[in-house]
Order: structure tokens, then sequence, then C-alpha cells
């Protein structure tokens, strides 16, 4: 009698067992196919360089796509590929709502070049060609881009740099990847060298300018000369 007993209780579990997965399959079936959760409000949130309108135009999803076949991946590259765009993030809010996050560049400095001045980013990335916003520093390379050497190098040398040093740097001309140069604001240069030791280097700098001169030679920062 126990037996029958035991080979019934394990019968009903197999039977729950099959309800519950056809009812997870059944909804999401449902879920995938169903108007009820598809896509009738796309919210942007976008960035002050980049038109909402821009954004919009490259989502590429029609309104009534069923909300959990959107790709989110794909829209986000899309969205990414606009110039201006660092990063982009895409979720789905449900039951209807698709949301689109974006990350603009930054530029960190411009460079002069046929059809204006060229906005490049910390990574290298060139993405406008427009007036720079003031105080941005102007890059001086022979070919400045994001796989350019000496490029690489001045813009490291600049993100290691803050505060009162950082807003006095006009100009950060790179001859190569080991000759960085700053021109600031005051008509004073600093010769950095390369782009090793940047921090160091950067607390020497700021130390020495406190001192008369022309000229600050950082490059071999144990040993600092003042001209």
């Amino acid at each position: 009698m126990n037996a029958v007993r035991s080979v019934l209780h394990r019968w009903r579990l197999v039977l729950a067992g099959i309800l519950v997965v056809g009812l997870l399959v059944g909804g999401f079936a449902v879920a995938w196919f169903s108007s009820l959760l598809s896509v009738r409000s796309i919210e942007v949130q976008a960035a002050p360089s980049v038109p909402e309108e821009a954004v919009r135009g490259v989502i590429g999803v029609p309104g009534g796509t069923p909300l959990l076949q959107v790709d989110t991946h794909d829209v986000a590259a899309r969205v990414a590929g606009i110039p201006k765009v660092a990063e982009a993030r895409v979720s789905r809010a449900l039951p209807s709502t698709l949301r689109v996050e974006i990350l603009e560049r930054v530029p960190a400095v411009f460079f002069d070049a046929p059809g204006g001045s060229h906005l490049m980013d910390a990574e290298g990335v060139v993405f406008a060609v427009e007036p720079p916003p003031e105080g941005l520093p102007r890059l001086v390379t022979d070919e400045p881009g994001e796989d350019d050497p000496a490029t690489r190098a001045a813009l490291d040398v600049l993100a290691s740099l803050a505060g009162e040093l950082r807003a006095m740097v006009l100009e950060a001309r790179a001859g190569s990847p080991v000759d960085v140069r700053l021109a600031l604001s005051d008509g004073r240069t600093v010769i950095w060298g390369d782009a090793g030791d940047s921090a160091y280097k950067a607390r020497v700098a700021q130390a020495l300018l406190t001192q008369p001169g022309q000229v600050y030679d950082v490059s071999s920062p144990s040993l600092p000369v003042i001209r």
C-alpha cells in the first residue's frame, strides 16, 4: 500500500512539474508575441551636444514591435554610431517602454585641419568639426589621431594634469612620443618628454612654476631644469 502511495506521489510531482513548465513556456510565448507587451513609447535621455532627434532617427524600432523581440545590443550599437556618442545603453521597461541612455563624448583637445577645428576626446577619437570650447588645449602633432603614438602620449600627459596647471595649458605639442611640450597661457613652456611618470612630473612642474623662468624641463623629474 505504501509503495502505491509513493508511486502516486511521484506521478503527482511529475505532472505538477510538467504543468509548471507548460505555464512558463506558454507565458513566455504570450510575452514574446503579444501586443500587450509591445513598444508603445521610447524614452531617450539625450545629452546637450546630441539632439534627441538624431538618436530617435537611428533607433529603428517600429511602434508595436513586441518588447522582448527588440535586440537592445543592436539598438545600442546604432546609437553609438553617432559621432558625438561615446556609449549607449538600451533597456526594456515593462510593459511597453524602450529606454535609451547616452553618454556623450567630451573634448580633450582640438587640432587645426582642413575644414576647421577638429575636436578629439581623451581616447583620440575625432568626433566633430566645430569651434572648440573656451580653454580647450590645441594639439599639435604630425598626424593627429587615435592610432598615432605622439597623439596618445600628448593625451596621456594632459590626462595626468589637474587644477591650476591643467587650466594653464594652451597647447600640447608632440614631435614624437618622447617629446611632449606644453605651452602655457602666460608664455612659459614645460618640456615633458614622454608620458612616463606623468603624475610625478606634474607635481614637480607645479612646484617649479612658482619659480621665475621661461622653460621648465621635467623630462627627468628627479633632475628638473629651469631656464
